[in-house]
């Protein structure tokens, strides 16, 4: 439940805050006869993403032994690629994306083309709903319950939805900063289980050799069919038996991950550091000149 809870508050969200941040832009301007059309494309976007999600539900369930096998392992490494792809993409755009959001905005405001707008929101939600498709059919393979996996999807996809109404209204004080980071967290270790579970896949498959079938096994200890078992591994890729390629790859995927990730933060850090010596420097030399000057 709460991996998908997470996957639809997280992508919804960032649908929600760039349809949010044109409505705002348009209704600032003066310009709320564009509203319909950034509505039609938002509803073209989500239907087209439920036809995608219908699409390949129904593709998966011709497949059957080995040619099943392949193809979850290879939409979990997928959704792993496109995972990660958006997590750290969404880091590095959050700083500029209203001002391009503003900027693609007005450039169809001066076309004076009703269908820009239009194709401006199908892109920005087809986006997201694409990606959440792809990453709730990978999430479904490990999932505790389909039930609770619906339900926590549909929670998500609400809380995502009064969050965006909120901010557009200003009335939210949400840290999206923090919220996106923490939630990027998670989502890196909810990447990691999947290329561990997408390698399993393809070991079934015979694929991909286990070198070492279980390096531990720890299934009398937490079993991953109990409910904290099936949790874990919904969330954090739990295996109690795994083979040592899934071990260094769920391993080596986090930390090769999670360096990239707060590197930025670490080099920002050195860049204050150095500005905020210089400028002690400079501080300190314009004292020396004023001595010197007495």
């Amino acid at each position: 439940m709460l991996s998908s809870l997470l996957i639809t508050l997280r992508e919804g969200l960032e649908a929600a805050l760039i349809i949010g941040i044109i409505l705002a832009y348009l209704a600032r301007t003066g310009n709320r006869q564009g509203f319909k059309p950034v509505w039609l494309g938002t509803s073209l976007a989500v239907l087209g993403s439920l036809i995608a999600g219908a699409s390949i539900y129904l593709l998966a369930g011709e497949f059957s032994g080995q040619t099943e096998e392949i193809f979850e392992g290879a939409a979990m490494f997928l959704a792993v690629g496109v995972l990660t792809w958006m997590i750290f993409w969404m880091r590095k755009q959050a700083i500029n994306i209203r001002a391009h959001l503003h900027a693609q905005i007005q450039s169809v405001l001066i076309s004076g083309s009703s269908l820009g707008l239009v194709m401006l929101a199908f892109l920005v939600v087809v986006r997201e709903g694409i990606e959440t498709v792809l990453f709730l059919f990978a999430a479904t393979r490990v999932a505790e319950s389909p039930l609770l996996f619906t339900v926590g999807g549909f929670v998500g996809l609400a809380i995502a939805i009064g969050i965006g109404y909120s901010i557009y209204k200003g009335t939210s004080r949400l840290n999206l900063r923090v919220f996106f980071n923490v939630t990027s967290l998670v989502l890196i270790l909810f990447a990691a289980g999947l290329l561990a579970h997408g390698i399993h896949e393809f070991h079934e498959a015979g694929i991909i050799p286990p070198v070492v079938e279980h390096v531990w096994d720890i299934n009398h200890i937490l079993p991953e069919k109990s409910t904290f078992g099936r949790f874990l591994t919904a969330i954090a890729g739990y295996n109690g038996n795994p083979s040592l390629v899934e071990v260094v790859a769920y391993f080596g995927y986090l930390a090769l991950a999670l360096g990239f990730y707060f590197r930025p933060i670490i080099l920002e850090k050195e860049s204050e550091r150095r500005v905020e010596t210089r400028h002690s420097m400079t501080k300190e030399g314009l004292e020396k000149q004023r001595m010197w000057r007495k």
